[in-house]
């Protein structure tokens, strides 16, 4: 919704000086980092989790799920580089025009709602660990991850309305930058949906979860916390989604609510429109940098995630070897004859 929002606001006054150069340059920069670091981290954890699958468990599909989700959402990103480094300028037709801005917002709240899946599984398993082995199962976690990839996929279709069109005054094709600032109370409605049901929702149910897990772990022993494996998890997961909430998607959330009412005034100085727009296109930046946090996710607190890595590093060894092993070694007369020897 950065386009929307920017867009409104440059509307509201053409005699502020221009943040185009700001927004250029931090855009183009922060989703070349993006890029790089949510390919190679969420490349590679796709790469252990499907090589590793026959170990499957419910936390182990929603991983898998939340890393197709990451590259999905990085793999658009250079667009919206090319477009910032061409100064403003689309050229890559309508049509992923529309799936760029759709894809950055269907991974923020499948990332969302996973967290909080993967969150209900841990306080599962640490608070009921009986029950857990009766309600948590991969067939449910795969029912649930198909019910977040539709109710996600739907719900954020309104972005798909918003294509490319011709700026009158620079001539230039735009993407993200709808051609006006109508519509701001649909634009309201719809934040505050997403605001309530995208974010708080999700993140009420996460904190809930967080605050069982933690109680279960200081109710028990020390003995029985070693016995159980699962606390040092835990906590690493606790710390990892929380520092997540905290830098990608509450500021996001939180400025964009502000940035709605602000646009609702008529009353603001040029340095306070100056000042909102830069808030948009940093918070903006930092949603979508959750691709990198994902990462981490997977290595501190993911089951098994270290394990897996480690016997497929042993079984691509062992493979190796084996080609190896296979190879016979040769002996060459002295009439320049190669014979093969016989195994002994």
């Amino acid at each position: 919704m950065e386009s929307n929002l920017t867009r409104g606001v440059e509307s509201n006054s053409t005699e502020c000086p221009s943040i185009d150069d700001f927004r250029n340059q931090v855009y183009s920069t922060a989703y070349s980092l993006i890029t790089v670091l949510g390919l190679v981290g969420n490349g590679f954890a796709l790469v252990v989790l499907l090589r590793t699958y026959r170990k499957s468990s419910p936390f182990h599909v929603y991983m898998l799920n939340l890393a197709v989700s990451d590259l999905l959402c990085v793999m658009t990103l250079p667009l919206r580089v090319l477009y910032y480094v061409n100064k403003g300028q689309w050229n890559q037709g309508d049509f992923l025009c529309r799936i760029s801005s759709y894809a950055l917002y269907v991974n923020l709240y499948c990332s969302i709602y996973f967290m909080a899946a993967m969150s209900i599984t841990r306080f599962l398993a640490i608070v009921f660990p009986v029950q857990n082995l009766r309600l948590v199962t991969e067939a449910r976690a795969r029912m649930v991850c198909g019910f977040v990839w539709v109710f996600i996929c739907l719900s954020s279709s309104p972005f798909l309305t918003s294509g490319q069109h011709t700026d009158p005054q620079t001539n230039k094709t735009k993407c993200f930058e709808p051609p006006g600032a109508n519509g701001l109370d649909r634009l309201i409605m719809l934040n505050y949906l997403s605001l309530a049901v995208g974010f708080a929702l999700p993140f009420l149910v996460i904190l809930l979860c967080y605050a069982g897990i933690v109680r279960t772990l200081l109710s028990r022993s020390n003995v029985a916390r070693r016995q159980q494996g699962t606390g040092t998890r835990a906590i690493r997961m606790i710390v990892i989604v929380l520092l997540t909430f905290l830098i990608s998607f509450m500021p996001y959330h939180v400025q964009r609510s502000i940035h709605l009412s602000f646009l609702s005034r008529n009353d603001t100085t040029c340095a306070e429109r100056v000042a909102m727009q830069k808030s948009v296109v940093v918070t903006l930046c930092l949603a979508a940098s959750n691709s990198c946090f994902d990462p981490l996710l997977y290595f501190f607190s993911g089951e098994g995630f270290r394990t897996r890595l480690s016997s497929l590093r042993k079984s691509m060894r062992g493979s190796t070897h084996n080609r190896i092993a296979r190879i016979k070694p040769v002996k060459v007369s002295e009439s320049g004859e190669i014979h093969q020897l016989k195994d002994s």
